[in-house]
């Protein structure tokens, strides 16, 4: 009977940082933990698998379920133990999300954040002069609510089409 050849630490690397980046957010589940830019490293030691995650926001109550979802895809694809951390330094930034994954909030209807995040004192602080429909493209938006379905996002709603959509915003 023939055995599997082995694989080498980098391809194993590479293995594990697939599975672990196939988990989708659970509050938008058209993202992975990749796309959302919340997977920051993986190691691993023999059959061992380690993971950082930066939540989005300290207080980001889905970073639980990203834990226990990373933990269970790497241990269903045979790798153990899984350790997960937390590192909340740097702190996150849209910055950090895909273009693929920006594209994936449009298609879904949430307006990607757009522009850089803002460095803090290093000058002018740029001001977002409107938002995009994600529906129709139309610039004439207004915010409805500063917090939308989730705390990183803002209800907007499209003066043309009239729908009202949730809106990224750039942290």
């Amino acid at each position: 009977m023939a055995t599997a050849a082995p694989i080498s630490p980098t391809q194993a690397q590479a293995a594990a940082w697939a599975t672990a980046a196939s988990v989708v957010d659970p509050e938008i589940p058209v993202l992975t933990i990749e796309d959302l830019g919340v997977l920051r490293e993986v190691r691993v030691r023999g059959r061992e698998v380690a993971v950082v995650l930066t939540p989005t926001y300290s207080g980001c109550p889905a970073i639980e379920a990203m834990r226990d979802d990373v933990v269970s895809a790497l241990t269903r694809d045979g790798w153990g133990p899984v350790r997960v951390s937390f590192a909340l330094s740097p702190a996150w930034t849209t910055d950090w999300m895909s273009e693929q994954g920006k594209a994936k909030l449009r298609a879904y209807g949430i307006a990607a954040p757009s522009g850089a995040a803002p460095v803090r004192n290093a000058g002018p602080v740029r001001l977002q002069l409107s938002v995009k429909c994600p529906r129709c493209a139309s610039l004439r938006t207004r915010e409805l609510a500063r917090f939308g379905s989730t705390s990183c996002k803002s209800l907007y709603e499209c003066l043309d089409c009239l729908e009202p959509f949730d809106y990224f915003k750039v942290l």
